[in-house]
């Protein structure tokens, strides 16, 4: 009978945590990089971390699958033992903190060019949610930011935005325009019949009380709409 080898019982060029500190993480492929996360199989000498992490690569296809994952499609995956409430926190707050060094913080003075420079900043952050959320920049007069807001979190289909929720914070930081954002789940960021209503609507309000509505951006899966560039915002 064969004796089956841990992680610890490799030779230690070929162990992902002695691989990454001699040659880099560069040098480590995804179930590597995971197997760190993970640190520790299924405590049987069974499975090895890089086993949990091939397993679950497998079974998502990818990181970006896997990243937009929730903790119960985690644990629930088959052929895997070990994994419990905190190894797949731990694989969550591990893609959060990616995602958050992607996004650069928005300091008020800012400026956003075109609907590109918007897309570059929000689309790591955005494309993977399985919601749609809607926010808001607001500018001053110069077209310089203000602000980032949080206007809702919708469900699975929509978001539900209100014109007093938008313009609230707008008057409060005393706006003089805005763009909107918000993103597609299923990743295909065409305007539906309904974005461009609610653009309609929240421009006209916007007239009414001298705000500018510059722009609404839809972000998807690798690329992005300006309803502006498609004539929707004249």
């Amino acid at each position: 009978m064969v004796e089956y080898k841990t992680i610890k019982d490799w030779p230690e060029d070929e162990r992902p945590r002695e691989k990454l500190l001699k040659r880099g993480p560069e040098s480590l492929s995804d179930g590597e990089l995971l197997a760190i996360i993970l640190r520790t199989g299924d405590g049987t000498s069974k499975q090895s971390a890089l086993d949990h992490a091939r397993t679950l690569l497998s079974e998502f296809k990818n990181l970006r699958n896997l990243s937009s994952a929730g903790i119960n499609e985690i644990r629930k995956i088959k052929g895997i033992k070990g994994i419990g409430p905190a190894k797949a926190a731990t694989i969550m707050a591990a893609f959060e903190i990616g995602r958050r060094l992607s996004k650069e913080e928005i300091r008020p003075g800012d400026t956003f060019r075109c609907s590109e420079d918007v897309y570059r900043h929000y689309h790591s952050t955005m494309r993977d949610s399985k919601k749609e959320s809607f926010l808001t920049i607001l500018l001053d007069s110069k077209n310089k930011v203000i602000k980032e807001v949080d206007i809702s979190t919708g469900s699975l289909t929509a978001s539900i935005v209100h014109p007093r929720e938008l313009f609230n914070p707008a008057i409060k930081e005393s706006a003089a325009a805005m763009i909107l954002i918000h993103n597609h789940p299923s990743g295909d960021p065409t305007p539906s019949r309904e974005d461009i209503e609610l653009t309609k609507r929240l421009r006209e309000a916007g007239e009414l009380l001298g705000i500018r509505v510059l722009d609404h951006i839809i972000i998807g899966d690798g690329h992005h709409v300006s309803l502006a560039e498609m004539g929707y915002m004249k």
